[in-house]
């Protein structure tokens, strides 16, 4: 059964940085295109960015381009999503997901405040 849970979410101020991460099992992990959506109050569900198996290849939204970098640890079974200067905008629900799939976690709340 695959499973993916989130973590790493909290509250920040604008300009601020969060590092998600997500612990994956029941799947080879190391097999698997990864990448990250979120649920915000503006848009809905939008993808945020994907990475390939062996990692030596990212993609990314381009509203978060430049400001967030995915990446994985194989031998971990982990996805991370570090996030930078970010902003209000940015707030919603980060869930990381399996590509082709349906697979996703619960996800973590992330919301950028002053």
């Amino acid at each position: 059964e695959v499973q993916l849970v989130e973590s790493g979410g909290g509250l920040v101020q604008p300009g601020g940085s969060l590092t998600l991460a997500c612990a994956a099992s029941g799947f080879p992990f190391a097999n698997a295109d990864m990448n990250w959506v979120r649920q915000t109050p503006a848009s809905g569900l939008e993808w945020v960015s994907t990475i390939q198996s062996d990692g030596s290849r990212t993609y990314y939204n381009p509203s978060v381009k430049g400001r967030f970098t995915i990446s994985r640890d194989n031998t971990n079974n982990t996805l991370y999503l570090q996030m930078n200067s970010l902003r209000t905008e940015d707030t919603g629900v980060y869930a990381c997901g399996l590509v082709g799939t349906a697979s996703r976690g619960q996800g973590t709340q992330v919301t950028v405040s002053s």
